[in-house]
């Protein structure tokens, strides 16, 4: 990771971060490095301890992960609105030593705090000299699995400088997404801006302030932005590129995107945790239609699930056995759709509603709801059925109150306009709680 801070060294003036109004220079970002190594030495933080840091974006934050990077330390972010609990994390993960920042993310206590885990993928990693990085898969199966990866060559993927832009690292800290992001913007000496919370009024506001360039966000919160309406309130003119991940994008929410904002280019982004996230290009007919891969990245498609062999792979599961096959080929669990260079990513297989044999996609049904008037937000998912195995089920978000009764029926009847009958909702629920998780993902459950 030397090379990383020889490269802020090198543009001391350019500005690196915008932490809620408070500015910093890349001169004084190596200078917050320097002072938490000598911190960390003083401490007794040794090479290959692992190390929690409980915080969410600031400079020194970064600046800590990066001393730790150069201290041979195994870093172990989590945010304060994580989706897997402290304790189960913790357990999987092991600790040595605890780090919490204040609510400005400005000092920090590190104290020692000793949780043993048998981490043998750990132990290798160490006694190679290599720093390195732990997350949290969500445990939506109910079981968080613990992800290692080699920081150091996580950070090799940003070797290559490219052209600075301003960005909000919008996916939060202890997302893959999140610390790619962040490591893109400083490797490539542009300035990040921080929000205190990721609401749809916070980062807009924060955009306009700050004529922020690149927005990387997920379809669930673009979908808020555009039916809130305040990029009709705020001037957000300056973002030249607009990216979507981490969940199905809807088409119907991408064509009220690229009228919104026309002059900016939308662009749909793939990673996973296992993985890295893949270089992307959108097709510019303003579709789905995307594709993936870059240096260092291998896709294929079998049976229409795509699989990926990465240069940036992680070292391993913590606490499962390993997803990779004899070649290294990693099953991505996404189902797509293939037309030459290009796919179109359908969904998770595990998303996937089995009515009578028939295979619906939850983001197809939402794509149609979506377009329906008083429509806020809407999950589909499936639930049990003792003859058909399983029915289509939509929770809604509305604008204004409306019967259940009368919401069913003019759902079922676009649904039907343009889906098969077997996808259209047999039932629907009106919910008042917002239908995405604090990373600003959906939430597909009753």
């Amino acid at each position: 990771m030397r090379w990383l801070v020889d490269r802020f060294a090198s543009a001391p003036e350019r500005l690196a971060f915008d932490h809620q109004g408070r500015e910093v220079t890349y001169g004084g970002v190596v200078e917050r490095i320097e002072g938490f190594r000598e911190q960390i030495r003083r401490e007794g933080v040794a090479p290959g301890a692992k190390v929690v840091i409980l915080a969410d974006y600031s400079p020194e934050v970064f600046c800590l992960i990066m001393a730790l990077a150069l201290n041979g330390n195994i870093v172990i972010p989590l945010s304060r609105a994580a989706v897997v609990q402290e304790a189960s994390a913790l357990a999987i993960s092991g600790c040595d030593w605890f780090v919490e920042f204040d609510a400005e993310g400005a000092t920090a206590a590190i104290r020692p705090h000793v949780i043993t885990a048998d981490t043998p993928l750990v132990d290798g990693l160490v006694a190679a000299g290599r720093p390195g990085l732990i997350l949290f898969s969500s445990g939506s199966t109910g079981h968080p699995k613990g992800i290692l990866h080699d920081l150091e060559r996580v950070a090799d993927k940003f070797r290559k400088q490219r052209a600075p832009v301003v960005a909000i690292p919008f996916l939060m800290i202890d997302h893959f997404g999140g610390i790619n992001t962040i490591l893109a913007i400083t490797s490539s000496l542009g300035t990040v801006v921080t929000v205190a919370e990721r609401s749809v009024s916070a980062i807009c506001a924060a955009v306009a302030r700050r004529r922020v360039e690149l927005l990387p966000a997920t379809p669930s919160f673009l979908s808020l932005m555009l039916t809130s309406g305040i990029h009709r309130d705020l001037d957000l003119t300056s973002l030249k590129r607009i990216t979507y991940g981490t969940e199905v994008m809807p088409q119907s929410v991408l064509d009220r995107l690229a009228q919104a904002f026309p002059e900016a280019e939308l662009q749909q982004t793939y990673g996973l945790s296992e993985v890295g996230v893949l270089r992307s290009q959108s097709r510019g007919d303003g579709s789905l239609w995307v594709r993936v891969g870059g240096e260092g990245f291998e896709t294929k498609v079998v049976d229409e699930v795509l699989w990926i062999r990465s240069r940036y792979a992680m070292v391993g599961y913590l606490n499962a056995p390993s997803e990779f096959d004899a070649e290294g080929w990693f099953n991505t669990q996404d189902r797509v759709e293939v037309d030459g260079d290009y796919l179109k990513i359908l969904g998770r297989v595990t998303d996937l509603i089995n009515v009578g044999g028939q295979k619906v996609y939850p983001a197809e049904v939402e794509d149609v709801i979506l377009e329906q008037d008083n429509i806020i937000d809407v999950a589909v998912f499936g639930e049990v059925h003792p003859l058909l195995g399983q029915i289509v089920v939509a929770k809604v978000l509305l604008k204004d109150p409306e019967s259940a009764d009368g919401l069913k029926r003019r759902l079922r009847v676009a649904c039907l306009a343009k889906l098969a009958a077997y996808k259209a909702p047999a039932k629907v629920y009106i919910t008042d709680q917002p239908l995405h998780t604090a990373r600003q993902k959906k939430t597909r459950r009753a």
